[in-house]
């Protein structure tokens, strides 16, 4: 279990005008800012919850995650990962997690990933049996078979995202951190590491933090949001909690011949083209079954589909609501 307390963390910054001038001035005499990352940030994360960390860029989420990781050590506050504080117990902390950064590598850049994979193992003190078991499922999972010979450099970014995350897995961690695992991946590799992290978390029951800015990620894998701005905490609840309250009613895509129908209240057009379009409804004041009985009497209905706001919209509104 996971227990963040208080958790602040701040960074002196240099500043300077651009010129030759500023440059050499610098040299001297330079100006500082401090940015708070993280502001008194607690929370509480049970064994096996897939949890989302969301926020816009510079909100604090991989200040968050290095801290819970042991690799930054925060300015106050206290943290408890299974009975051991990240930073002070670094090393057998360690032991127990998989970390995958996004735009960060593990993986040795002129080597085959096999010979990566195998200097993990010493690192880690894997037993041979071990290894050998989470190697060979990490390879049919995440179908690497045909990719661990080849030197990391030469893979695509898809290729190298699945053999980061097989590596941070191979001594079996209890707590995986995922920080924008899927950034620049195609939609077949995306939904390959989706897929697989699902079935890692049912499968093992691993604890995952997922941080990124692909909405549908989200949506795919975490079942709890917590959102963080200006380095604070500002909501903590089930994904469902979030389309509620964000959503903001439904969408209607329809086909329709002839004649666009006039709208009553609680419709309106949020795209149209001749034949077909997308309308936003307002149950609050149009029930969806009355709504499609209306535009049914106005026009001709060839085709219907009732859908939520895509969930890219729902934290647009989530960030314009907390001004973030």
């Amino acid at each position: 279990m996971i227990t963040a307390e208080h958790i602040s963390k701040s960074f002196r910054v240099a500043r300077r005008n651009a010129g030759m001038k500023e440059a050499v001035r610098a040299l001297w005499k330079r100006k500082y800012e401090t940015i708070r990352a993280v502001k008194d940030i607690s929370f509480t994360i049970q064994d096996g919850e897939m949890v989302g960390y969301i926020g816009p860029n510079g909100a604090g989420k991989s200040s968050t995650i290095k801290i819970l990781s042991g690799i930054l050590t925060p300015d106050s506050g206290n943290c408890t990962i299974n009975g051991l504080c990240p930073w002070k117990d670094r090393a057998r902390h360690v032991q127990h997690i998989g970390v995958v950064f996004g735009q960060r590598s593990q993986l040795w850049w002129d080597v085959p990933v096999i010979d990566s994979f195998a200097l993990l193992r010493d690192i880690y003190k894997v037993e041979e049996s071990e290894y050998r078991r989470n190697l060979d499922e990490l390879v049919e999972l995440l179908n690497l078979s045909k990719i661990i010979q080849t030197p990391t450099r030469q893979l695509s970014l898809g290729q190298r995202m699945r053999c980061e995350i097989a590596a941070s897995l191979l001594h079996s961690p209890e707590l995986l951190f995922l920080d924008e695992p899927t950034i620049g991946l195609d939609a077949v590799s995306k939904l390959a590491v989706r897929s697989f992290i699902r079935e890692l978390n049912s499968r093992r029951g691993t604890t995952v933090i997922l941080t990124t800015h692909d909405m549908q990620d989200v949506e795919a894998l975490a079942s709890r949001i917590m959102l963080i701005g200006k380095g604070q905490i500002l909501q903590d609840s089930s994904l469902e909690h979030f389309k509620k309250q964000f959503a903001g009613g439904k969408q209607l895509r329809i086909e329709y011949h002839g004649n666009a129908p006039e709208l009553p209240a609680g419709l309106c057009w949020k795209e149209q083209e001749e034949g077909h379009g997308l309308l936003e409804l307002d149950p609050d004041v149009l029930p969806v079954s009355e709504a499609i009985a209306c535009l049914s009497k106005r026009t001709e209905l060839l085709d219907v589909s009732v859908q939520d706001p895509p969930i890219e919209e729902v934290i647009a509104r989530l960030y314009r609501e907390y001004r973030i």
